[in-house]
Formats: C-alpha cells, sequence, structure tokens
C-alpha cells in the first residue's frame, strides 16, 4: 500500500519558523520514516541512544526521592517496573501523575521521559510522579503494554499510604502513544470498575489504527511522525489484529463509542502534524457524550515539537497551558 501518494508537501499547512529551523538543523534522519524492513534496527538505534538515567541521577542531589518498584503484572504476564519519584520532603499525601512514555509503542523508557516531568511539575505544583516501564511492540503485542499500565495503576492506587500519595487525586497521562494508553487506561479503568483519574493528560496521543484521516494523509511524507511510521507502529502493535473491524476501543480509543463518565481531559496536538484531526475528533467526541477536554491545536507545529525545539514560543506556550491545566484540576480536586 503506497501511505504518500494522497498528499504532497504543499498541501501540508507551513511550520512555524523556529521549529522548521531547528527541524532542518537535524538533518534528513529526522524524517527518516519507520518501515516493518528498518524497525528492528531503529529500535535497537533508539535502545543505544535514548537517555536512561540511574534513580542516583534522577534524585538530582537529594532534591527528589526515587525508587524503582517491580510490582505484580497482569495474570499470566511479567513483572511491572515503576519508577516513583517526588519531590524531597514534602509532608503529606500528593497527587499523583501516573505517566507512560512516548515512542510510537515501539521505542523509549520509563526513565527518559523524568528529569522532565520533576523539574517542570513535580518540584511547582508538588506532584508525585510514576513512570510505567511497559513492555514494546512488536515483541508484546496488544494488549500487553496496556494490560501492564493498568497493573501497575491498580497497585498504585492500592498502596497510596505507602508511596506516599492520595489515591482520589491521580491524573494518567502521556505523550503521543503514551497519551494513547493514558486514554486507553481512563476507559479501561471505567469499564472494569477499577480506580477513578481525575483528569487525563493527553499530549498529540496516538488513537487511531485507522491512520485514514484528512491530517494523516496530508502529512505523509512531511511530519516528522507521518503515516508509513504510524501504520508501521500499528502493526507492530496489533499484529493480526491490524485494521479489523470489531478492535477493541481499549486497543485504539478513537474507536470508542461510548465516552461517557470520564475524566476530564487535557488534548493538545500540532496543526502541521499526522495526529491532528483524530485527536480534534476525540476532543469532539469527548464533548459529544456529555465530557470535558480543553483542545489546543498549535499553529505551525508537527508531532514532538517540543522536544526538539524546547525554547521555541510555541514550545513555551505549550508547558504553560499543560501547567495550568494540571494546577487547575489539582486546585479543584483539592477543594472537594
Amino acid at each position: 500500500m503506497d501511505f504518500t501518494s494522497p498528499s504532497t508537501t504543499r498541501e501540508a499547512p507551513p511550520l512555524d519558523p523556529e521549529l522548521s529551523e531547528a527541524l532542518a538543523a537535524l538533518g534528513p534522519a529526522a524524517r527518516e520514516p519507520f518501515t516493518p524492513e528498518n524497525l528492528a534496527a531503529r529500535q535497537a538505534r533508539d535502545a543505544t541512544a535514548r537517555p536512561r538515567p540511574t534513580a542516583r541521577d534522577l534524585r538530582a542531589d537529594g532534591r527528589f526521592e526515587v525508587e524503582e518498584l517491580r510490582v505484580p503484572g497482569a495474570p499470566d504476564a511479567p513483572d511491572v517496573t515503576l519508577v516513583s519519584a517526588r519531590p524531597a520532603g514534602v509532608a503529606g499525601p500528593l497527587p499523583l501523575l501516573y505517566y507512560m512514555h512516548g515512542g510510537g509503542m515501539i521505542m523509549g523508557n520509563a526513565w527518559s521521559v523524568l528529569p522532565k516531568l520533576l523539574r517542570d511539575w513535580a518540584l511547582p505544583l508538588e506532584l508525585a510522579v510514576i513512570s510505567v516501564e511497559y513492555r514494546l511492540a512488536p515483541r508484546t503485542r496488544y494488549p500487553g503494554p496496556l494490560e501492564d499500565c493498568y497493573a501497575g495503576f491498580v497497585w498504585a492506587a492500592e498502596h497510596a499510604t505507602a508511596l506516599g500519595i492520595d489515591a482520589g487525586r491521580v491524573i494518567v497521562g502521556g505523550k503521543s502513544a503514551g497519551g494513547g494508553l493514558a486514554a486507553a487506561l481512563a476507559l479501561l479503568a471505567r469499564d472494569r470498575g477499577g480506580p477513578a483519574p481525575i483528569g487525563q493528560l493527553l499530549i498529540c496521543p496516538m488513537l487511531d489504527d485507522r491512520n485514514d484521516t484528512r491530517s494523516s494523509h496530508q502529512m505523509a511524507g512531511v511530519d516528522v511522525w507521518d503515516r508509513t511510521s504510524n501504520a508501521t507502529a500499528w502493526q507492530a502493535l496489533l499484529g493480526d489484529r491490524y485494521g479489523a473491524a470489531d478492535l477493541p476501543p481499549y486497543a485504539a480509543p478513537a474507536r470508542a463509542t461510548d465516552l461517557s463518565r470520564l475524566p476530564p481531559a487535557y488534548i493538545e496536538v500540532g496543526a502541521a502534524e499526522t495526529f491532528r484531526d483524530e485527536d480534534v475528533a476525540y476532543a469532539d467526541a469527548l464533548w459529544q457524550a456529555g465530557g470535558q477536554a480543553e483542545l489546543h491545536v498549535w499553529p505551525g507545529a508537527c508531532h514532538g515539537f517540543d522536544t526538539f525545539a524546547p525554547e521555541a514560543a510555541l514550545s513555551r506556550d505549550a508547558r504553560d497551558a499543560r501547567t495550568r491545566w494540571l494546577r487547575r484540576i489539582l486546585e479543584r480536586s483539592g477543594n472537594r
């Protein structure tokens, strides 16, 4: 199947000038698509190159308390590693951000995202963070990664006192694939009667395996995570179930037909991004179901823009918007 023919670069929205300059500095490799043929090599390269700070590194000379935990996984599944961190010396049970890293379900680790989460949110908001080391595709296919996240989520809620967290003030969140997992986790917790999060932080979430929105065609061969890469990742995750008409919403939350009784959502995406239309549609579906969603579509932003251009004006605005939403959700929950 040709994943690029429906679109041309001319049709794509223009990139923000700061982001365009930063992306050009990364060279053509930044836009090299993932394919089934290069997936194993790309995964090996990422595992070698991606930072993996130790617990000692994350403690940052005593500013944070950090512990790696091994907790029971789903039945017949291995244990799950959670990296638990909180500002040092802060008394009382803290609200928790239960976070799933990005990487298209095929890359990433629980440790690399923590320095930024701790700096941006744990300190200023007095927030505990648990980052989940879920298993990656294609070695582990759906539902394995989501079940890892759910098992850790339930365990954390059940051990809230020992962890020093407030089980009634938990936000699930993630970026890209992690955002999709966070949305799926909110659905799964609702339907299984599990712990109820007070919010879902969905940063450019990966939600729709069908990969057939206008933006997925428009950004083919243009976005840093384009339609070819997206198809490769979904195929790795779903295997023989890729494209199945009866795929459950926990595999791809855009498939959900019932979005009622879900926690308030923060959803952001770039206007020049593959996931734009599926993320906007998800926010609209939450509103149609009577739910709450705060939607930000950043003009001229591509996928992962704040990672490779952290000092760009759009990146600073996005960080500020996320922080304001988190603070507002936490203040509301603290005043119940």
